[in-house]
């Protein structure tokens, strides 16, 4: 079995990360303190902030970000968020993070959408300056609302395409707001030519994942709903389909209910390009060394798996060809003499 040590030092990439529920809680708390509010220990933030183990649905989990959103309605705040993400990453020698969020999440104070991407694009940068990591950006459009605004906010994003900004996503509630009701949302990126992640099939049925899969995706969020399904799994590997797989927020969320039942390795050994990251660093209290701690010590890893894992995340990341040689060689350099 793979050792904590081999873990945590192996380069790695991580495909799905949202900046929201990966404030760390010092952070937080100088946030707060900056803002005026009311401070609160690092005890009573955990508590607030940390989804237990034992969550009843994705719903309980997802009240958690509140009180982090509050802090990212500044630039101050979304760029220290940003860039204490990134580099809380790189100390795991995390070599690539794709950092996603929501702009409207981040309007209430009257940022614009412009302002907000610039801000975590200065976050990110400032981290890249000074750790070993390299980061992009995917602006998240919400099931939750009207096309008119998600169009809106992807013909401001698709500015920074290429400049910071690296794909778009959908995010939310997929049983109450179905995949299908967003074609034109990603008909529009397929204009702009912004490539595109959909989550799909976390707690939702496989036709979502199928319905994702008609608009082009390029890679489905946690994708859980697609086990037992031969049909389907074959489609997203043949198709090269970047699976982003997210375990410990997966048993959370109740997407699976034991995590013996967890399909990691049915995937793997259906030769699916899988990911395997982290969600949400703080709400779900992990790290990617902690994600692929869990399913070796679940007997579904083991240490010659990582680099099929490392190059399965690079062929999907939404990096230009010129990171990923950068990356090929993070992890080549690990057998030079």
């Amino acid at each position: 079995m793979m050792n904590r040590f081999i873990a945590h030092n192996m380069p790695k990439i991580e495909l799905h990360c949202h900046l929201d529920g990966s404030m760390s809680l010092p952070l937080i708390q100088k946030l707060m303190q900056q803002e005026g509010k009311e401070p609160l220990g690092l005890e009573e933030l955990r508590e607030k902030l940390v989804a237990p183990m034992d969550c009843s649905s994705l719903a309980e989990y997802l009240e958690k970000f509140e009180l982090p959103l509050g802090c990212l309605q500044t630039k101050e705040g979304l760029s220290a968020a940003a860039q204490d993400l990134a580099l809380s990453a790189a100390k795991e020698q995390v070599k690539y993070l794709e950092v996603r969020f929501a702009p409207a999440f981040s309007m209430e104070q009257g940022l614009s959408v412009r302002e907000i991407l610039e801000s975590v694009r200065d976050g990110l940068k400032k981290a890249e300056e000074k750790a070993d990591i390299l980061t992009g950006m995917i602006v998240c459009t919400m099931r939750n609302l009207e096309t008119e605004k998600n169009i809106a906010m992807l013909k401001e994003a698709r500015e920074f395409l290429g400049n910071g900004v690296v794909a778009c996503d959908l995010a939310g509630d997929e049983k109450a707001y179905p995949t299908a009701a967003f074609a034109d949302v990603f008909a529009t990126a397929k204009k702009y030519g912004m490539p595109y992640t959909i989550h799909a099939g976390e707690c939702g049925s496989r036709e979502e994942i199928r319905t994702a899969i008609e608009l082009g995706t390029s890679r489905i969020g946690h994708g859980i709903a697609m086990s037992g399904d031969e049909e389907l799994k074959k489609e997203v590997a043949e198709k090269k389909i970047g699976v982003e797989l997210c375990p410990t927020s997966n048993l959370q969320t109740k997407a699976v209910t034991d995590f013996t039942d967890y399909p990691f390795r049915e995937f793997y050994d259906a030769g699916i390009l899988l990911s395997i990251n982290t969600d949400n660093r703080t709400v779900s209290d992990t790290c990617c060394t902690d994600e692929y701690m869990r399913l070796a010590e679940a007997g579904m890893f083991q240490e010659p798996m990582c680099e099929k894992i490392y190059m399965a995340s690079l062929h999907s990341a939404f990096a230009d060809d010129d990171t990923k040689q950068v990356l090929w060689k993070k992890w080549m350099s690990m057998f030079d003499l």
